[in-house]
C-alpha cells in the first residue's frame, strides 16, 4: 500500500478499510495480488449489480473496440445510443406505463441529482427544494445542499441554500412526519416557500439504510400532487433491481415527476447516469445541461445488454428469494448477539444491522476485511453494517458471507 500512501491524495477512503491490492475480480468474488479470495458484499456501492466481470457483457465490449466502434461521442447520435434509448424504452418504461424523456446528463450519480433539481426549478420557478434527514445524494454543491450528512456537507466550503430538510419516514419516534411537512407547507407563517421540488430516496442508502413505508411514499406523492410540487426519486443506489424491482418505488405505485438513475445502470460499473423526465417537463433549450462525458458508448452496450435481466420476471423473482435468506440471517444474528442491540433495516438485498453500540460496526467490517468479506458501514455515525452483494449472487455465496461475518462478530465480542 505504500505507493498509495506515498503517492495518492488523503481524500481516498474504501483503501484504508480494504487495505489490500485487488487485480482480479468475477461474479461476486475478488481476489487481491497474493491470491486471497474475497466475497463482496458491496457491489462497488452499488455500481455491480450484475457481478463483476459479466461474461456476456464483456464479449459484447469485446467485439465493439474490435471492430473500432466509436468511444467518444458527446451527445451525437451512435448505435450503441440509439440501441439503449429503444431497449430501454420497450423492456424498461413501456411495461411498467411509465412515459419519460431519457437525459444523459453526465456519467455519475451526482450529476444526474443536479440536472433533476435544475429542470425542477426551471419547468416551476421556485428554488427551493425539500429533501430528508440523513438523505444522501451527492457531492458537488447542488447535490450536497439536499445531503444531510454534515461531514460531507461541510466539505462544500460555502453556505449550501435553496434547500431545506424534513424528518424522514421514522425519523421522529412515534410522530408522523409527513405532519410536519404538510403544516408547513399549509400555514403562511411557517416561513418554507412554495418548493420548486420534493427529492427523495426510497431507502436510504449512505443514511443508514433506512427504508421509507410504501404508504408513507404514497402520502409524499400525494402532498406533491396537491401542492404542484415535482416529486424527484434518487434511484442511484437503490434502484436497477437493488430492492427487488427495477424502479425502487414500484411496490407504492407512485409515478416520480423525475427520476435519477446511475450506478448499475450502465450493467458493468462503467460511468453512466440518466435523468427521466416527464414529457411535459423536458423544457431544456438545446446544450443548457450538458457535459463531456455524457457519450460514453462502452456503458450504453453493456447497460443494453444489461437489460435482458429484465425480460421476464425471473431475476427479479431470484432477488426477492436472495432478499428474503439476507433477512432471516440478520434476524438470527440479531436474537443470537444481544450483545450488538441490533436493528434491522432495508429491503430488497439493500438491507443492513444497526449496531447501537459505537464503534461496533466498524470492528465488524474489520474484522469481516481480515477474513474475507468486503462489506461496509453506513449511517450518520457508522453504525450500520450495511449489505450490498451483487444481485446475482447465489445460496452459497450468501451463505459463505453470511457465516464470516457471524464469525467475524463473534471474535469482535470476545
Amino acid at each position: 500500500m505504500k505507493t498509495f500512501e506515498e503517492l495518492e491524495s488523503a481524500v481516498r477512503s474504501y483503501s484504508r478499510g480494504w487495505p489490500t491490492v485487488f487485480e482480479k475480480a468475477k461474479g461476486y468474488r475478488l481476489w487481491d495480488t497474493a491470491g486471497k479470495e474475497y466475497i463482496d458484499f458491496f457491489a462497488g456501492a452499488g455500481a455491480l449489480n450484475y457481478g463483476h466481470n459479466n461474461a456476456d457483457m464483456q464479449q459484447k465490449l469485446i467485439e465493439y473496440i474490435e471492430r473500432d466502434g466509436i468511444l467518444h461521442s458527446l451527445d451525437m447520435g451512435t448505435t450503441p445510443r440509439k440501441e439503449f434509448l429503444e431497449k430501454f424504452q420497450e423492456i424498461i418504461l413501456k411495461p411498467r406505463e411509465l412515459d419519460y424523456k431519457i437525459m444523459f446528463p453526465g456519467p455519475t450519480g451526482t450529476n444526474t441529482v443536479e440536472s433533476a433539481l435544475k429542470i425542477a426549478r426551471k419547468v416551476t420557478q421556485r428554488q427551493t427544494v425539500i429533501s430528508f434527514t440523513n438523505a444522501f445524494h451527492g457531492m458537488t454543491i447542488g447535490s450536497l445542499s439536499v445531503t444531510g450528512n454534515s461531514f460531507k456537507r461541510k466539505g462544500a466550503g460555502i453556505p449550501l441554500n435553496h434547500s431545506v430538510s424534513m424528518p424522514f419516514d421514522q425519523f421522529m419516534e412515534n410522530q408522523e412526519t409527513l405532519a410536519y411537512l404538510e403544516s408547513y407547507l399549509e400555514e403562511s407563517g411557517s416561513g418554507l416557500d412554495l418548493p420548486a421540488a420534493v427529492i427523495l430516496e426510497t431507502v436510504q442508502g449512505e443514511g443508514g439504510i433506512n427504508a421509507a413505508r410504501i404508504e408513507w411514499l404514497q402520502k409524499v406523492e400525494e402532498i406533491c400532487r396537491r401542492f404542484d410540487i415535482l416529486l424527484i426519486v434518487d434511484d442511484v443506489q437503490a434502484g436497477c433491481g437493488r430492492t427487488g424491482t427495477f424502479f425502487s418505488f414500484e411496490p407504492a405505485g407512485i409515478k416520480p415527476d423525475i427520476v435519477c438513475l446511475s450506478k448499475s445502470i450502465g450493467g458493468a460499473g462503467l460511468p453512466m447516469a440518466i435523468t427521466l423526465i416527464k414529457p411535459e417537463y423536458d423544457q431544456w433549450e438545446p446544450g443548457e445541461h450538458n457535459g463531456t462525458f455524457r457519450g460514453n458508448n462502452l456503458a450504453f452496450i453493456t447497460a443494453t445488454e444489461a437489460l435482458n435481466y429484465w425480460v421476464t420476471d425471473d431475476f427479479s423473482n431470484h432477488i426477492h428469494e436472495r432478499a428474503a435468506e439476507l433477512k432471516a440471517a440478520i434476524q438470527s444474528i440479531i436474537e443470537n448477539y444481544p450483545e450488538l442491540n441490533g436493528e434491522a433495516r432495508g429491503r430488497g438485498l439493500m438491507q443492513g444491522i444497526a449496531v447501537n453500540v459505537e464503534g461496533l460496526a466498524t470492528k465488524i467490517c474489520s474484522e469481516a476485511f481480515e477474513r474475507g468479506l468486503i462489506v461496509e458501514t453506513s449511517g450518520p455515525k457508522d453504525e450500520v453494517v450495511k449489505f450490498l452483494p451483487p444481485l446475482m449472487i447465489d445460496e452459497e455465496g450468501l451463505s459463505k458471507g453470511l457465516c464470516i461475518l457471524e464469525d467475524s462478530i463473534k471474535e469482535v465480542l470476545k
